[in-house]
């Protein structure tokens, strides 16, 4: 395989097609194919799903996770040797609780990083480990301890989430010394939050209560705060409504911690330590 080839194959996952890689390389439709048919023949199999948008084969991710490593370290060696005024691309995968949080001193960091330009995947902790396998980035904070091939996994902490509501919702939803679990509505941030439902099954709830969706990290906090239902938040983003009493906990104990790893390539890259270490100053402890 030959590095134009895998930048072809780069410039094809990342834009979608054929025809905005070109674009990207700077070069005819017709030569980015011959690339990736080249790449292919060398390689004996598919490497890219044509399609809208076109998908690496599992062969594909693993040269993807190749060419983007490859693009990091000679961003890095141009860089440092002042040949290059393109800004060097960070790509990494966080989740939007974690966004919203205890990451947000680390986009200050950064900001102080000369040449080096942020591109944030926001997906959830367990599912951001997928956006590692296929290539797309080079770090991600997720939920599974176990590592992507070719990269390290490190335990940084965690987030503890809590069920709580308005009072107001609490009273008019209120059950003996408990709450109407099966009425009262209950938000979700999207398909992959499991920390509702989560409560709910620990509670043997066998009918689904009323729910709404709120795809923000931010503006689900904010619902919770209006009464549109009630919500797992993390704790550094509800401590100060539940001190002022504005909120309140739908159960003394119930609450769910979920783990956080930081998983990133195994390279000598002096990007990814720094950022490996703002991560470790910034993580939270549960």
């Amino acid at each position: 395989m030959h590095t134009d080839q895998l930048r072809a194959l780069l410039a094809v996952i990342d834009t979608g097609t054929f025809e905005a890689a070109a674009r990207e390389l700077h070069v005819t439709p017709s030569a980015v194919s011959q690339r990736i048919k080249a790449l292919e023949h060398s390689m004996g199999q598919v490497v890219v799903r044509r399609g809208q948008p076109c998908e690496p084969t599992a062969a594909g991710e693993v040269l993807v996770r190749l060419a983007r490593q490859q693009h990091l370290l000679e961003q890095e060696a141009r860089a440092a040797l002042d040949e290059s005024t393109a800004a060097t691309e960070l790509p990494i995968a966080v989740n939007a609780d974690s966004l919203a949080t205890w990451f947000r001193p680390i986009l200050r960091e950064v900001a102080g990083w000369e040449g080096v330009v942020l591109r944030l995947h926001v997906e959830d902790e367990g599912h951001s480990h997928e956006l590692l396998r296929a290539g797309t980035v080079l770090g991600a904070i997720t939920s599974n301890p176990v590592p992507v091939q070719g990269c390290s996994v490190e335990a940084i902490g965690g987030m503890r989430y809590l069920p709580v509501a308005t009072p107001e919702l609490r009273e008019q939803f209120a059950l003996g010394r408990g709450v109407d679990w099966g009425r009262m509505p209950v938000l979700e941030f999207n398909d992959h939050d499991d920390l509702q439902r989560g409560v709910l099954r620990r509670r043997g709830l066998e009918v689904d209560p009323p729910t709404h969706r709120v795809p923000s990290s931010e503006a689900f906090a904010d619902a919770v705060r209006a009464g549109l239902g009630w919500g797992a938040l993390p704790t550094v983003q509800c401590a100060d409504d539940l001190e002022a009493g504005t909120l309140v906990r739908l159960s003394a104990r119930e609450h769910v911690d979920v783990p956080l790893h930081w998983q990133s390539w195994r390279l000598r890259s002096p990007l990814v330590k720094r950022l490996s270490e703002a991560i470790r100053r910034h993580a939270p402890t549960r």
